[in-house]
This record gives structure tokens, C-alpha cells and sequence, in this order.
């Protein structure tokens, strides 16, 4: 297991090698001067005296192989610069906005497991039944819509005409229900789908027929067997959603002016703020790598084969 996790912790460093790599590449193919992007941003007219005396600042009059290893350097010395934008060291500001963003992820992620298990499962066992007829309804709906539009059409009822819940900003749990409700939907249409799915596909095994011959109860053989093989997927996809969560649920953010970590990035695009956006970059390869690692350990944990096949390969 500790063999294991560490191979799995060394691969971070040629995918974040690859991810900074790129942006690098990308920035320096861009027309954008990022000298010029700088004094855009602080509104200083870029005369030629000031812009090669920023380039000669960020090191931008240097061979390109040199400043890549000074990014490189940088980075994982978790220094990435002064933000474009407000001047401020670009690792304090996110520092200052994952919590946010985390808060509405991990909570996004509760409230659809809450709904979508038991739906889920109740679709599985009451099969064309009322409850399996709304969880296809459900599916349908929350899979169709565009989270902007169900966000402001959230606002316009419960903001606008009801006036219960609050528009905009991060504060009491009231300002937590409405984009936590909007990224929550989209997550319960799919596991709600991917649940009753691989629970009808373990109810047709033998071991299951086998269960019932011997006059174990339903109930057990549900949640001792066939739940436990069946919620394997779901773990998957709720550990890949949760890595996209965490960089950043940059829609909704700006549609509820959450002052999350995604919103942060956008508005470092429409700057061109590029310290944000490589700090950006290298946040989002490391968070996702974390989260599958997470998936794998709880997989297995929960399933044994995959255990001994880990032990086997290692």
C-alpha cells in the first residue's frame, strides 16, 4: 500500500512538469506582452522605457530556457509572484479563496449524495415504479439544464419574488443554499443514473439468485453485497467531479458572486493577470492527481480484488 501511494505521489511531478510546460508555452505563443499586460492592469501607459524595464523586471529579456527553469523553481517553492491585478503576492490571495471554494465543493458533494444514493438505490429495487419514473424526471432535468440558467432562475424566485434567500456574496449558510443547490443537481442526475444502473446490473448476478436461496433478507443482501460492489462507480465519479470542484466552480462563482478560487482565475484571464493563471495551472494538476489517489485507496479498501492486485503489482 505505502509503495503503491507513493508511485502514485511521484506521478505528480511529470504531470505538473507537463501541465507548467504548456502554460508556459501557451503564454509565449500568445500576442499578449505580458510586460504590457502588467501595466495595463495597474493603468500605466505603456511607453517603451517602461515596458523594457518591466520585461528586464520579470526576467523576460532572458533565453526562454532560462526563464522556464526560474518558473519551475518558483513554483515549486509555492512562489508564484505578484498578481498583475492587485499587487498582492498570488499565493496569499488563494490561499484566501479556496476555503470558499472548498466550502461550496464539499457541500455540493454531500447534498448529492444524500439525495442521489437512496434515490438511486429505490430506483434499482422499485423498478418502473413512481419512484424510478422520478428518478428518471430528475436525471432528465438536472442533466438538460444549463447551471446558469437554473442559478438565475433560482434567484429570480427565491431572491427576486420570494425574498428568502440572499443574491450574491459568501456569509451565513443562507448565501451557502442556492449555489450549493445549482451545482448540486447536475451531480444527483448523474450518480442518481450511475447508481440505479450498476445496482440492477449486480441484482441479475448468481451470487445474488444464490443469497436469496439460502433465505438471506433482501435487505442484507443489499447492503452487505450488492451495494458494496455497486457504489464503486458512484465513489469514482464523485472523486473525479470533486477534483473539478475544488479548481473552481468558475460558472457558478460569477453567478452568485462567490469569492471562490474559479472566479479568482476568471477574472485573472479577462487581466491576462499570467501569475494567476500558472498558479492556476499547477493548483488544478495537484488537486486532481490528490483526488484520484483518494478514489483509488477508498476502492481498495472497499473491494479486496483490487487490494491483492495492488499488492501483486507492487
Amino acid at each position: 500500500m505505502i509503495g503503491y501511494v507513493s508511485k502514485r505521489m511521484l506521478a505528480i511531478i511529470p504531470i505538473v512538469f507537463m501541465a507548467t510546460l504548456v502554460t508556459f508555452a501557451l503564454i509565449h505563443i500568445s500576442p499578449v506582452d505580458p510586460a504590457e499586460a502588467y501595466l495595463t492592469a495597474a493603468h500605466i501607459f505603456p511607453t517603451s522605457e517602461v515596458l523594457e524595464q518591466k520585461r528586464h523586471e520579470f526576467g523576460l529579456d532572458q533565453p526562454l530556457f532560462n526563464q522556464y527553469l526560474n518558473t519551475l523553481k518558483r513554483i515549486f517553492q509555492l512562489d508564484f509572484g505578484t498578481s498583475y491585478l492587485t499587487n498582492q503576492p498570488v499565493w496569499e490571495e488563494v490561499k484566501n479563496r479556496l476555503p470558499a471554494t472548498a466550502q461550496l465543493a464539499l457541500w455540493s458533494m454531500f447534498l448529492s449524495a444524500l439525495v442521489s444514493i437512496p434515490l438511486g438505490i429505490c430506483a434499482a429495487v422499485y423498478k418502473n415504479s413512481w419512484i424510478d419514473m422520478l428518478s428518471r424526471a430528475i436525471s432528465y432535468f438536472g442533466a438538460s439544464i444549463p447551471q446558469f440558467w437554473l442559478g438565475y432562475l433560482l434567484i429570480f424566485f427565491f431572491s427576486v419574488k420570494l425574498d428568502l434567500l440572499p443574491v450574491e456574496g459568501r456569509g451565513t449558510w443562507e448565501n451557502l443554499v442556492l449555489p450549493t443547490v445549482t451545482l448540486s443537481l447536475v451531480l444527483i442526475a448523474v450518480y442518481t443514473r450511475l447508481l440505479r444502473s450498476s445496482v440492477l446490473e449486480q441484482l441479475q448476478e448468481s451470487y445474488v439468485r444464490y443469497a436469496r436461496t439460502r433465505g438471506i433478507r433482501e435487505r442484507a443482501i443489499m447492503m452487505k453485497h450488492v451495494l458494496k460492489i455497486a457504489i464503486a462507480p458512484l465513489i469514482t465519479g464523485m472523486g473525479m467531479n470533486l477534483g473539478k470542484l475544488l479548481t473552481g466552480t468558475i460558472i457558478v462563482e460569477q453567478v452568485f458572486s462567490w469569492p471562490g478560487f474559479g472566479r479568482y482565475f476568471v477574472e485573472a484571464i479577462f487581466n491576462r493577470d499570467i501569475p494567476v493563471i500558472q498558479c492556476y495551472v499547477f493548483l488544478a494538476a495537484c488537486l486532481f492527481i490528490v483526488c484520484n489517489l483518494l478514489v483509488d485507496l477508498i476502492q481498495m479498501y472497499m473491494d479486496p480484488r483490487i487490494s491483492a492486485k495492488g499488492r501483486a503489482e507492487h
